[in-house]
């Protein structure tokens, strides 16, 4: 299972959650976003304002047709292998998914670094960091 843990620097969350949905479901493949309120309901805005162009089919009810459901439980309800812990809060429920994609930004370093810490030694998690670059560009770090 892959542990990304995304350090938020140069662009917000609201930009870059949109970019994940789209490659997730590029790919056939369902996404949960979990958050507190009101996060959620600023995330669901940034997804239906995202590109005009594009539509990021998503939603908050009927879960079982979402897919990218945002919820503040993580639980995949709508049949999701991957989980977006879009609030900077660590849940150990996502290990049960086979991505993780953990975002946080500078005043969520130090949750961060205990769960990189928890996941240290187990084989069955790959964590990996990737921060942002001054133009925005996701790079992986050390």
């Amino acid at each position: 299972m892959k542990v990304d843990f995304y350090h938020l620097t140069a662009l917000p969350l609201e930009r870059v959650l949109p970019s994940i949905c789209e490659k997730i479901l590029a790919g056939g493949e369902r996404l949960l976003v979990v958050a507190d309120e009101p996060l959620l309901g600023q995330l669901d805005e940034a997804l239906w304002a995202y590109a005009p162009e594009s539509f990021l089919p998503h939603g908050r009810g009927n879960a079982e047709a979402q897919p990218v459901l945002l919820s503040s439980e993580v639980a995949a309800a709508n049949g999701a292998t991957n989980v977006a812990l879009a609030d900077g809060k660590w849940r150990e429920e996502a290990l049960a998914f086979a991505r993780v994609f953990y975002f946080f930004d500078n005043d969520g370093r130090e949750g961060a670094r205990g769960a990189w810490r928890s996941m240290a030694g187990r084989e069955d998690v790959e964590p990996r960091y990737w921060k942002q670059d001054e133009r925005g560009k996701w790079v992986q770090g050390p």
